[in-house]
Order: C-alpha cells, then structure tokens, then sequence
C-alpha cells in the first residue's frame, strides 16, 4: 500500500488540518456522549424522559455526563495505529492494517484488564490513559474479533456475518489521511473493518464513511465528499445496499424539512451499517450547525450513540473543532485525551519528518508511539 507524495504543508494548511482534526475527533465524541443518553430507549420513551422535542443536551450516562462509549474508544486507537504505522514506516515495514490491527487488540485490553499493564512495552501513552478501562457497551462481534491475535483480512475476515456498525463507528480517522488518494482509504478502512466484521455491506460502509470524511477533511462540500464516497464503491462486488442507502439520504434532503421521522427512515432505528451511515451523511447535510445536526441524530429508536458519533465526526471534519458547542465540549470525558492524540496525529501527518527518521528519531515520540 503507497500513498501519494508527501504534500508541502504551509502553517496556515498545518492550521487548517488540525482545526478539522481536532474537530472530527471530538465531534465524533460529543455526538457518542450525547446519544448515550438515549441509547436503549425508543423515541417515545426519550421524549417521555426529556420532554416534548426529545434528548437537546447531554444527558447522564454510564453515572456522567459526557461519558463517552466503546465507539470513541476504538477511534481513538485507531488514530494511535495510523500514527504507529507512520513512525514504523522508516523501518522499512508499511503495513497500516497490521498497526491499527495491534492498536484495535491493545483496546481490546482495556476491555478486561483492570487497568494499564506497566510490563507491556508496546503500549505507548495512550494505553496507559486509565479513563478507557471502561467497558462501554463493545459490540460483540468487536470483542469476539479481537479475541485472539489472528488478523482478519478480506480473504478471511472474522465474524463473516457481521453487519452491524461496529467497524463503520472507529473509521473516521482513516478519512483524515488526507495526503492519501481515496482509493486507498477506501481500501484501508475495508481491510480494517474485516478485522472484526466480515459481512461486505458493514466494510463498504465503513469505506464510504471514510472517503467522506476524507472529502470533509480536505475542505470540500459535503454533497462532493458523499459523490466521491460514491465513485469509491461503484466499482466494489455487494457495494448496491451502501449505494442504494447513500441515495437515499441524498434524495431525503429535498423531501422536506428534517424531523425524527425522516432519520428513523433511512436507517438508524436499527444498528446496520447502511442504515446508520446513511441517517448520519443526512444529519450532517441538513444540519444547519454542529448541535441541531447531532440532536436530530440522536433522537430516535436504534442506537443514538451510533448515528451521533458518525454525524459528530462529519460535522467536525467539515467545520473544525471552533464550531462545536463549548457547553458540551466542558463535560465532555476523555476531552484532555482527545486533544492530545487529534494534536499527535495532526504533527505527525505535517511534521513526522522532524520527528523520526532513518538515522535520527525523538525519543520522545517513539516513547508515545513505540515501533515495537
């Protein structure tokens, strides 16, 4: 796997691409944290416990407010594996999925460890980060693929029946590879999702959910991201549930004004990949900003934590992280951790040149990012 050559970055182009980092990464977050919420509940019962307009601002979840599940977790591990895949690059090794794989097991310890493992030498800083030794409603087929050490590819992917949207909700950072042509994140986000969900529709969404993020993140229009998600898949075998579930939510935008009803429509009152990206690419077009996006998310019957998070991470993508409500951003758990990893990996993408090479490397950095 190659990536295109190394783009010249300007500080007002390193700016940019942070803002739309930090903002992807923590409005993936804000949206997970405020559909928690209302995770389990139909959206009667969310009404009934919030009022007449539904869930509008962070409710308690898991004893908090802002409390963030197994979705922002495994991003963020995901985010570690990219960086790791970089650093690891001047070895002379290049293979992303085999990073991000590791990072996806190190994630999987947090899932029954009690906390940080000290012997373990690979486990870099953000394994150490206490606040995610917490099981937060993990998929099953996420857990049950991380349950040995065998890779999952497209050849032999794990849980070959799994459609759910367990793979599609870590897949954002993929899309914030944005040196990389979109066939290739394209590429990386379906070999990734095989490592836990073999069912093609739940890898090709998380492909497409990838490339948008991607088109965001390079400053384009959010009807020119999906179009170009769209290209991506076109040429896939069992690419026709994502596609037909892309147009539909590009169709629903001109069906009139947005309501709960609409999102429930498309998908995301139940917890299949299609559907959720497809009520999330809709959240995000007709949101008229970051919050009335995420609230009609998240208020629904299926897995509000789910269609908030991916809405979160388009709409920070697209609008950077200055645009997210600062009242939810103060509750938000995990925000310190959040910043550090999104503020790496934006250095790391700009500036790894500085940070590690062939001949020289910062101790530092490889202390954060061992190669291992």
């Amino acid at each position: 796997m190659a990536t295109t050559a190394a783009a010249v970055w300007g500080r007002a182009e390193q700016q940019d691409f942070r803002a739309r980092v930090r903002g992807c990464l923590l409005g993936g977050a804000l949206g997970d944290a405020l559909g928690a919420g209302a995770d389990g509940l139909t959206l009667d019962g969310i009404r009934d416990a919030h009022g007449p307009d539904g869930l509008t601002e962070p409710a308690p979840a898991f004893g908090r407010r802002g409390a963030v599940t197994a979705a922002t977790q495994m991003s963020l591990f995901t985010v570690d594996g990219l960086i790791r895949a970089q650093v690891r690059r001047d070895t002379g090794v290049w293979h992303p999925p085999t990073d991000v794989h590791r990072a996806h097991l190190r994630w999987a310890a947090t899932q029954h460890d009690w906390g940080p493992d000290e012997r373990r030498k690979d486990n870099g800083w953000l394994a150490r980060e206490e606040w995610l030794y917490a099981r937060r409603n993990p998929p099953r087929a996420c857990l049950t693929g991380l349950g040995d050490d065998r890779l999952g590819t497209l050849d032999k992917p794990k849980n070959p029946t799994a459609a759910d949207s367990g793979a599609l909700v870590r897949s954002a950072p993929f899309g914030l590879l944005v040196g990389w042509e979109p066939q290739l994140v394209c590429q990386l986000a379906v070999e990734c999702a095989a490592q836990t969900h073999g069912a093609p529709a739940a890898g090709l969404a998380a492909g497409a959910f990838a490339v948008t993020v991607h088109g965001l993140a390079r400053g384009g229009s959010p009807e020119a991201a999906v179009d170009r998600a769209l290209e991506q898949l076109a040429a896939r075998p069992g690419h026709e549930p994502v596609t037909e579930a892309l147009g539909r939510a590009l169709g629903a935008v001109r069906e009139g004004a947005p309501d709960p009803a609409r999102v429930a429509a498309l998908g995301a009152g139940e917890d299949r990949a299609e559907g959720q990206l497809a009520a999330a690419v809709y959240c995000a077009l007709v949101g008229e900003d970051v919050r009335h996006g995420l609230r009609l998310a998240v208020n629904h019957d299926g897995p509000s934590s789910v269609t908030g998070a991916l809405t979160g991470a388009l709409l920070g993508a697209l609008h950077g992280e200055t645009a997210l409500p600062p009242a939810w951003l103060a509750e938000l758990e995990g925000r310190a951790t959040v910043l550090e990893l999104a503020d790496d990996f934006s250095m790391e993408m700009t500036q790894g040149a500085a940070l590690h090479g062939p001949a020289e490397s910062s101790p530092g950095w490889l202390a954060r990012y061992p190669r291992g």
